[in-house]
């Protein structure tokens, strides 16, 4: 079986509601994982060096160039290694954490990941989750409705067959500044039971993927 990578973007650490419904994940696939902490260990925002290396002869690298694509290519080797897929990237501020959208840049690379011909990209069905956990609701009827500005983007970077094209399943986590901010304590009860249909989706998903797919 191979493995499942799970890349993490969450600053909390055991604090992360995001980080402890990818643990239930993480549990659920029971096979390898390999595990990327971006918030322990940023990988670098892409850079002049890092673009123009993609289409400059490996040859010709700068020294710059050369740093730049030995970092692409760790990256983007280890994700096509993969599986299945799990993303671990909390709301901030309305959006993905950046140590997030950096590794992003760093993979998305045309002719490696992105193919836009008839074959599709090079990871394309395979089994991914993404938990994205928010202090607040975002769904239709709440005053925060329209303003995540999450999921929506990764749902197209992750999953539509125009770039990563996974086979993408979404989990949000909501209200979890419930139980710490006395102003939304009477918020509490829906967000425990937004945590606990989390975990359950979390497990769910796992098991979907296994009976689904062969990774």
């Amino acid at each position: 079986m191979s493995y499942l990578l799970h890349i993490d973007s969450s600053s909390l650490g055991t604090g992360s509601v995001s980080r402890t419904v990818a643990d239930t994940a993480r549990a659920a696939w029971g096979g390898p994982v390999v595990h990327r902490d971006l918030a322990a260990s940023p990988v670098p925002h892409l850079s002049a060096a890092g673009i123009t290396a993609r289409v400059t002869d490996r040859n010709q690298h700068t020294p710059e160039q050369a740093q730049a694509i030995a970092v692409q290519d760790e990256l983007i080797e280890e994700f096509l290694g993969a599986g299945a897929y799990l993303f671990t990237v909390p709301m901030y501020n309305y959006t993905m954490p950046s140590v997030f959208k950096a590794w992003l840049d760093q993979i998305m690379v045309v002719d490696r990941t992105l193919n836009f011909g008839a074959e599709g990209p090079a990871a394309a069905g395979r089994p991914a989750i993404l938990v994205s956990a928010r202090g607040g609701g975002y769904g239709p009827g709440t005053p925060n409705h329209g303003k995540d500005f999450v999921v929506p983007a990764l749902e197209t970077i992750l999953g539509d067959p125009h770039c990563l094209g996974l086979d993408l399943r979404t989990i949000t986590p909501e209200l979890t500044l419930a139980p710490v901010n006395p102003a939304l304590a009477a918020l509490i009860p829906l967000h425990e039971a937004s945590l606990a249909g989390a975990h359950e989706q979390a497990r769910f998903h796992v098991r979907k993927f296994t009976e689904l797919h062969s990774v």
